[in-house]
């Protein structure tokens, strides 16, 4: 598991810090550890190990959903001293944009589809002459900014003068 501190534009490289999260079995005749979280001696079979401090299992949480973050990924960010899921950390801190298509706001943490620098819901990616929806491994086209099923795209090439009006 990876923490993340991801900054906004440019700086995202240069302040991005990522810190491996370990599962450490405890061995019977160490000193028991004292958690991170809620600063109790760590007696359970398994502890983690993430920001150079130990965490009980229930302990490494989501500080606004509140999931075990050992459980829910690979990857947890950090931000304004607060550790987050992935899902949480884009609803807070990431870009939200609209939909190329629809124009219509997409959240920073809804899955979307992209063709050059457009960007679109997974609903509104779909030619947009015959409406069809594509499936992952579909070909597709993108002719003055509009995506085209295989078939409109090969009919406007036969046609003289290809402009295309959105339906």
């Amino acid at each position: 598991m990876v923490i993340r501190d991801p900054e906004e534009g440019q700086q995202m490289q240069k302040r991005e810090k990522s810190f491996g999260i370990q599962m450490l079995s405890v061995q019977p005749d160490t000193k028991p550890k004292g958690c991170a979280g809620c600063n109790r001696k760590i007696k359970d079979r398994y502890l983690l190990k993430a920001l150079d401090k130990y965490w009980h299992e229930d302990c490494l949480k989501c500080a606004c959903c509140d999931c075990r973050l050992g459980e829910v990924g690979s990857t947890l960010y950090t931000k304004a001293n607060l550790i987050l899921c992935r899902r949480d950390y884009l609803r807070l801190f990431g870009v939200t944009g609209n939909c190329a298509a629809c124009s219509k706001l997409i959240p920073a943490f809804e899955m979307v589809m992209r063709a050059k620098e457009n960007v679109y819901h997974l609903d509104c990616f779909a030619c947009q002459l015959c409406n069809q929806r594509f499936c992952v491994g579909d070909k597709f086209f993108l002719k003055n900014n509009m995506i085209l099923c295989q078939t409109d795209y090969e009919e406007g090439l036969m046609k003289e003068g290809y402009a295309p009006q959105v339906r």
